[in-house]
């Protein structure tokens, strides 16, 4: 049992656990807006001061913290996804999404196709 396996098997067990990682996540979201808004000549000017040491830093953080938005989302969301389901070891991937299959050219194109013809319909 790995360790992805026994955080969504709690997260499952314990919804409110859940919910506060995804309310997290939002938070997170929101405050690093505000903070890079609010001291953003505060942070350009400490940048400027040692750019090839302090520049890092700053893209590790925003990589840190993008991680960590994603984590908690993540963690979110396991209360929706089936127990039985075929991966649920999987860390990341939680929903499969419409084209879980991958992007298929062919398949685009023919609902573009598709898409026009309804929007033909409505106009008649």
């Amino acid at each position: 049992m790995t360790i992805c396996s026994q955080i969504k098997g709690y997260a499952r067990n314990h919804e409110r656990v859940a919910d506060l990682s995804s309310l997290m996540a939002v938070a997170l979201l929101f405050t690093t807006i505000w903070v890079a808004i609010d001291f953003q000549a505060i942070i350009f000017s400490w940048i400027k001061q040692s750019i090839l040491l302090h520049g890092p830093a700053v893209i590790l953080l925003l990589i840190l913290d993008v991680f960590l938005i994603f984590m908690l989302l993540n963690i979110g969301s396991t209360r929706l996804e089936n127990p039985d389901d075929e991966h649920q070891d999987r860390c990341f991937g939680t929903f499969r999404g419409r084209m879980h299959g991958g992007f298929n050219l062919g398949t685009a194109f023919n609902n573009w196709v598709h898409h026009i013809e309804q929007v033909n319909k409505k106009h008649r």
